[in-house]
């Protein structure tokens, strides 16, 4: 299978950056095909310009964009590893978003509806927070982060959204904790990603 992890964190000692290492470790032993887009290393520039905008009404786009694009084309499962802040994504994967998945590419409207282009391909999204999860379902933001990401993003697109793990407290998390979500979240790709549509796991 061939995977593409797309990873936002500047910090190379984070948890994210964990969590993507083993994920990476893991499926290059399980004799996966896997590309990594670690979008600060790469210095990806996330401003939607206005050149970008008149390219995609034209069915352009810029070199960088068209990389992106490629990898997203060659994979089967798309793992989005990112940090939760101010309770949405980061500025650089949201500049991602914003040009990479283009109208044209990862989406199109005919006779005026609305239809994904990623179909086929599946989508796995592990996130972290700072905030424990009682606080997320007091507040509803749980549920309107999959509703803003899961859907308005990527189902949106054609993605099949297979699982979206957040990771709470994460600021304060154990080495037996990570190992315990490291765990988890290894389970599922060894599962072979047969889940339930949009399944949602919030760790304690």
């Amino acid at each position: 299978m061939k995977h593409l992890i797309i990873y936002a964190h500047p910090n190379p000692e984070s948890v994210n950056a964990r969590l993507k290492q083993k994920l990476e470790e893991h499926l290059l032993n399980d004799g996966h095909h896997v590309k990594v887009r670690d979008l600060y290393r790469i210095s990806f520039n996330p401003i939607l310009s206005p050149e970008d905008l008149k390219g995609q009404r034209n069915g352009m786009v810029a070199e960088d964009v068209r990389q992106e694009q490629e990898h997203i084309t060659w994979a089967d499962c798309i793992t989005f590893i990112h940090p939760i802040w101010w309770t949405g994504l980061p500025a650089i994967l949201k500049g991602y978003i914003d040009r990479v998945f283009s109208y044209g590419f990862a989406y199109s409207y005919a006779r005026g509806k609305q239809e994904g282009l990623l179909t086929g391909k599946k989508a796995v999204v592990v996130n972290t927070q700072g905030k424990s999860a009682e606080e997320y379902r007091e507040t509803g933001m749980d549920e309107a982060l999959s509703l803003t990401s899961d859907q308005g993003i990527y189902a949106y697109c054609g993605l099949e959204v297979m699982k979206h793990f957040y990771l709470d407290k994460a600021d304060r998390a154990t080495s037996k904790t990570i190992e315990r979500w490291t765990g988890e979240m290894l389970e599922l790709y060894n599962s072979g990603l047969h889940l339930h549509k949009s399944e949602t796991t919030i760790y304690l």
